[in-house]
């Protein structure tokens, strides 16, 4: 009698040693699997709330300054070095990877406003309310623990009485700048050029300054008492963007004797970033709790309208990728936004953080740095659920395939509900409520006063159109 049986190789299905990974066997045949959508959604349910789970944007909290800190500016070619301003006039310079402070200087009298890197990476330049900029040696080489301690003995105050040296904040309080440039009015900022060894500060005016002469070469004034802000444009080095107190933006061109275009909002904004990889484009951050984000060639409407904060927003910057950008406000929280999306990505906030002065993206964009008025500097993950540290090939392809199904499944009701959901602050929440009810109660009286007007005499105007109070050229 003979007998047909099923026979599987061990060595198939069984692992050779106790360690190894145990093998699976699947036959990818679509006709085999016909509920496949049905196994998709439930996997992409799952990863989703894993996704959520861990969440967990906080890394570490550098502490050491003694007042808010006010301004913060990172190197161009090195992933960790990075330089914080605060209330009292000291600059820090930070190591990321290290978390720990490698050099403290008493800068300015008063507030430290700007912060900026030549590209070389060789110097560092401060401005403040003492009507001073300062140029400052970046020297990777010296540390606290490595300064020239007899190079700066002669200036009295740097040896006790019994001979020993004294206290490492009160040498390195004496440490020089390179060089110093006099201006006529208090500053409130300063950028630097990105091929060219120029300057912008903005005060009264925005000058544009050489490193190697002590008068502005440039001064550009358009009738305002106060400029807030103003950055290079990362491709077309020669265009300057600022923000005044007026409510204006105003753009520059270093190649002529006169600002090109203003553009008047309805309130006033507080930083202005570019976008480094659509330098045509630039976001800036506004006292209206939103976000506006311009072609330069169009200013008569925004590209696109970013909201979600309850206070003025304070600060913005862009990763180099150019994709999403970073924004604090005065309601204690952090938002990354997508650069096409209005509302956020992700919220970042903790019990003991204040208001937020100041934030960074990283060179590589995977963190971002903040700057609060609580003395601390927090770094947080560009991405909350991204795990650091090495991940072996089979942890990369299970990730790539979770972020594959939550993609291909966003829009299903239960997906987007959990992927969207963030948990905030109760005054956040309900500043968010209110502002909710209020926004619904200004629409139906709009819609019932064009209901009960002549056709035409209530016009319909586009949120993006809604802040522009004027255009001019």
């Amino acid at each position: 009698m003979k007998l047909k049986v099923l026979h599987h190789k061990a060595s198939d299905y069984e692992s050779s040693r106790s360690g190894d990974i145990t093998k699976f066997i699947r036959n990818a045949d679509p006709n085999l699997h016909p509920f496949e959508r049905a196994r998709e959604v439930a996997r992409a349910t799952s990863a989703v709330k894993i996704k959520a789970m861990f969440k967990k944007p906080f890394i570490a909290s550098m502490d050491g300054h003694t007042d808010s800190v006010r301004c913060m500016s990172r190197a161009h070619k090195t992933l960790t070095d990075l330089y914080t301003g605060a209330c009292d006039g000291e600059i820090r310079y930070w190591n990321l990877s290290t978390k720990t402070c490698t050099r403290a200087i008493k800068a300015h009298e008063g507030f430290v406003r700007g912060l900026c890197c030549n590209p070389e990476d060789t110097f560092l330049f401060s401005c403040g309310d003492d009507k001073v900029i300062k140029q400052w040696s970046i020297d990777k080489n010296r540390r606290i623990d490595h300064l020239d301690i007899d190079m700066m003995e002669d200036s009295g105050n740097l040896v006790d009485q019994k001979g020993g040296h004294g206290d490492i904040s009160k040498m390195l309080e004496e440490i020089p700048p390179v060089n110093t440039f006099q201006a006529n009015s208090a500053l409130t900022s300063i950028d630097h050029h990105w091929q060219r060894p120029l300057l912008v500060a903005t005060g009264e005016t925005v000058d544009v300054w050489d490193h190697h002469r002590s008068a502005p070469l440039h001064s550009f004034e358009w009738g305002c008492d106060a400029v807030i802000c103003a950055r290079f444009n990362p491709a077309e080095p020669c265009l300057i963007a600022s923000t005044a107190a007026d409510n204006s933006i105003g753009l520059y061109d270093l190649r002529g004797s006169a600002p090109i275009r203003k553009l008047m909002l309805s309130l006033r904004s507080n930083a202005v970033a570019w976008n480094p990889m659509e330098p045509i484009n630039f976001t800036v951050a506004n006292e209206d709790h939103n976000l506006y984000t311009f072609d330069m060639r169009k200013l008569d409407i925004a590209l696109n309208v970013h909201k979600d904060f309850v206070g003025p927003v304070l600060d913005v910057d862009y990763a180099p990728t150019g994709k999403e950008f970073v924004g604090c406000s005065y309601d204690k929280t952090i938002r990354l936004f997508s650069v096409d999306e209005g509302r956020s990505r992700d919220v970042y906030h903790t019990k003991r953080m204040q208001r937020v002065l100041c934030c960074k993206f990283s060179a590589d964009s995977r963190f971002v740095v903040s700057g609060s008025e609580d003395t601390n500097v927090r770094i947080w993950k560009a991405e909350a659920s991204a795990a650091l540290g090495p991940r072996s090939l089979r942890e990369k392809k299970a990730m790539a395939y979770r972020e594959a199904l939550i993609d291909r499944y966003k829009n299903l009701k239960e997906i987007k509900r959990i992927d969207r959901h963030q948990h905030v602050p109760i005054l956040v929440k309900k500043a968010t409520e209110k502002k909710r009810t209020i926004k619904d109660s200004m629409r139906r009286k709009e819609e019932n006063k064009r209901a009960h007007s002549k056709e035409g005499s209530v016009p319909y105007e586009t949120e993006r159109k809604k802040s522009i109070f004027k255009h001019l050229q």
